[in-house]
């Protein structure tokens, strides 16, 4: 497993024993783009929302990989909430979503390759061509989307990793989903000498127009949630209705144990 190859450049915080780096949104994406330029030592990047934390308090490799992050940045309103309630705010969300559009367009001011990973057939395409339309200049070195189950699968994992450092890019997008993007860079990291990699979830798919995002003013209210939820409710109904009462429950416990 891929171990930091430094200690996060931003003071941290504690939500129900997970890491959260404090930094703002252009921080986060500064210290982003000087690293990959640098060609700093194989990093990755992960964005703790809601669910994550109570998924790391029930899976020990999930965890370990939270641990060994170099940057842990608060995905969701809810992380930034709980943390206010504790008395530990930060300064704003820095989702992936949001993110990932915006170290595109830094990394073509700056000159910096970067590699689409993952999502849906035809998506990491699409998004590229949109990219390359919104930010002139931008370096994409290559994309590639591998097939389901291919991190079970000696071979295609070989030949996704071998696609990866054929286009030697500085910044690797991963688009695979939580727990398995995570889980994939935290094992494959150190071995592709990519300086960062940053796991995106769905939002290949967002900058493709595969999937429609929730308004500005649900993201900023916290609601992009249920949007989300509304759209695709056979698949997600369940993790919220478990999910978000469970994650209330430990940052109240933790806000009890704190005020003792």
């Amino acid at each position: 497993m891929t171990a930091p190859p430094a200690a996060s450049p931003f003071p941290a915080i504690d939500i129900a024993g997970v890491r959260v780096d404090s930094c703002t949104f252009d921080e986060a994406v500064q210290r982003i783009v000087e690293h990959a330029r640098a060609a700093g030592p194989p990093a990755y990047v992960v964005t703790p929302n809601a669910h994550h934390v109570v998924m790391l308090q029930e899976t020990e490799r999930f965890r370990r990989v939270y641990e060994n992050a170099w940057l842990s940045l608060a995905d969701g309103m809810s992380i930034v909430w709980a943390a206010q309630l504790l008395g530990t705010p930060v300064p704003e969300k820095v989702s992936g979503s949001d993110l990932f559009p915006a170290l595109c367009e830094a990394a073509a001011k700056a000159g910096v390759r970067i590699f689409l990973f993952g999502g849906r057939p035809g998506a990491t395409e699409a998004a590229s061509e949109r990219l390359l339309a919104l930010y002139p200049g931008l370096m994409i070195a290559g994309t590639y989307c591998p097939p389901f189950g291919f991190e079970k699968d000696p071979a295609e994992s070989v030949k996704a990793a071998e696609a990866i450092r054929a286009a030697a890019p500085q910044i690797v997008f991963v688009g695979l989903g939580a727990p398995k993007q995570e889980y994939w860079m935290a094992d494959e990291g150190a071995r592709l000498g990519v300086p960062v990699l940053v796991g995106i979830g769905v939002s290949i798919e967002f900058v493709a127009g595969m999937v429609n995002r929730a308004p500005v003013w649900m993201q900023r209210s916290g609601l992009e949630w249920f949007y989300r939820l509304a759209a695709e409710p056979r698949r997600l109904w369940k993790r919220y209705a478990v999910t978000n009462p469970r994650f209330v429950q430990l940052v109240l416990q933790q806000y009890r144990r704190t005020r003792r």
